[in-house]
């Protein structure tokens, strides 16, 4: 039995040492067939920059930096040199406007308009019988009141402004002046009527009727305008429509007097005109139906340069209505 357990365990030891050596065999082949080759370089490391370039660049930068900061500060100036520059040229622009209108409006005014200060040369109307039987007996002024203003209507409308320009002292005191020296010169009306330059009615309980001619209503007329301020738009048109396609009649003579100082750039000279010429046509003799005056107050000469250029449109806007509509305007060149 002894022998028999001794043979078992050499015959284990033998056999593992033969299984362990043809391990270790094998690997020392499988070492011997495999090809050998080079290292295999994976990444180039560059030279390291020195720390002299760093501070170099960083120099070369900042220099940048620098330069830049003087060009935004230079290109800054040329936009304000650029700013002042069309401020120069919108105020020449606005010289040359006014310039333009005071050539324009020199050239059309005419002969007939007056040296004395503050008074209305008005264009020559026939009599009728009724007014020369009112007339007879009445003593004209010696200098016709009103640098010869025939008294010749039988009704008066004026179409006041009311703006602000108009309605600030001394030109509203002078605006009364004219009225009260324009019903002086007309000893007797059969009618007044008082509105604004957009239409409204100075009495609401005369509206779309005459005022009676009294000297109470004259008086009345005046202290009611001292405070009276409605709102307007300083354009005539839509108070001279108004006063036309209201009052108007083919047996009544009528004059309108057109009192302004300004018409506002927004409006067109000529559709004003045309508005007008369609409501104040002509009759077979080539006259209107009613004769327009106009008289202008040079207030806004008073104010900023930049804002005249209403005046010379207010004139040239005039001068053509009253001359197409058998009147004449005058500009006054003096409201103190």
């Amino acid at each position: 039995m002894a022998r028999r357990r001794n043979r078992e365990t050499d015959s284990f030891t033998v056999s593992f040492l033969d299984v362990a050596s043809c391990g270790f065999g094998a690997m020392i082949i499988l070492l011997m067939i495999t090809k050998s080759s080079a290292p295999t370089t994976l990444e180039v490391v560059e030279d390291i920059v020195p720390a002299g370039v760093v501070a170099e660049l960083q120099e070369q930068l900042f220099e940048i930096r620098g330069e830049t900061t003087i060009l935004n500060r230079e290109l800054n100036a040329k936009h304000e040199q650029l700013s002042a520059e069309k401020e120069r040229i919108a105020r020449l622009r606005r010289d040359l406007e006014d310039i333009e209108g005071r050539y324009n409006t020199t050239r059309e005014l005419s002969d007939e308009t007056t040296d004395e200060f503050g008074r209305l040369a008005l264009a020559q109307q026939s009599l009728t019988e009724e007014m020369q039987r009112l007339l007879a007996n009445t003593r004209a002024p010696e200098n016709n009141a009103i640098g010869g203003v025939p008294v010749d209507s039988e009704y008066i409308i004026f179409v006041i402004d009311t703006s602000g320009s108009m309605f600030q002292n001394p030109s509203w005191d002078k605006m009364l002046g004219v009225i009260e020296d324009t019903l002086n010169v007309y000893p007797e009306v059969k009618g007044i009527q008082v509105m604004n330059d957009m239409g409204d009615y100075m009495f609401d309980s005369y509206r779309g009727d005459w005022i009676p001619d009294t000297p109470g209503r004259r008086n009345q007329i005046i202290s009611t305008l001292r405070s009276w301020n409605p709102y307007s738009n300083s354009s005539p048109v839509e108070g001279v429509t108004r006063a036309i396609d209201t009052f108007y009649e083919n047996d009544k003579k009528i004059s309108i007097y057109v009192l302004g100082d300004d018409f506002q750039p927004g409006g067109s000279i000529q559709n004003v005109l045309q508005t007008i010429d369609r409501i104040n046509v002509e009759d077979q003799n080539g006259d209107r139906l009613v004769r327009i005056h106009g008289i202008g107050f040079p207030t806004i000469f008073a104010g900023p340069r930049r804002f005249q250029q209403s005046v010379y449109r207010y004139s040239t806007l005039m001068r053509e209505m009253t001359q197409r509509n058998g009147g004449t305007f005058v500009g006054l060149n003096d409201y103190q």
